[in-house]
């Protein structure tokens, strides 16, 4: 049976990728025509995602790589920012 959830639910969820690393808190969503196109979420203190982008205060994970909703939400690695990796490979 699939089990839905409110947008507001949602917010302040914790968020973490498919390898079980912290990725960050989900902020807002972005609509559009009525649809969820992704999802805002903020790099908190200690997360990986704060790790990888620095200064800056968070990422759009687009809906596609939502991988399901529960008491986190667990997203896909290829969620986290490509130009970081490959500074972090070399």
């Amino acid at each position: 049976m699939l089990r839905t959830k409110r947008v507001t639910e949602v917010y302040d969820m914790k968020v973490f990728t498919d390898d079980g690393n912290y990725f960050g808190d989900v902020e807002e969503s972005i609509l559009s025509s009525n649809k969820v196109f992704g999802w805002k979420v903020r790099a908190t203190k200690g997360s990986h995602l704060s790790k990888v982008l620095g200064g800056a205060k968070g990422v759009i994970v687009p809906h596609q790589m939502i991988k399901s909703f529960g008491d986190v939400v667990l997203i896909s690695r290829e969620a986290i920012p490509q130009q970081e990796q490959s500074e972090e490979e070399e």
